[in-house]
């Protein structure tokens, strides 16, 4: 079986913690790559960019483990792909 990579979008539910929720994100999850997406007026979502092998069973455990975080407003994947 191959691996997928995914982005996943991140939003906080307060602004005012971006910064907190960046380092329990980081801490969570084992990223290939994490950037800060401006969306307006100031407020910013994460874009976490993983790997995960097929058999995994895709992002879900990520995504659960990204929810569960309470600085987290919502998790969405935005993006999905096979790696050869």
């Amino acid at each position: 079986m191959g691996e997928v990579v995914a982005v996943i979008k991140v939003m906080p539910e307060d602004p005012e913690k971006f910064e907190v929720m960046k380092a329990k994100v980081e801490e969570a999850v084992k990223a290939e790559k994490i950037e800060e997406e401006p969306i307006a007026f100031g407020l910013k979502a994460l874009k976490v960019t993983v790997v995960v092998k097929d058999e995994e069973g895709g992002t879900e455990a990520i995504e659960e483990k990204l929810r569960s975080i309470p600085e987290v407003a919502d998790v969405q994947v935005v993006d999905l792909g096979r790696l050869l």
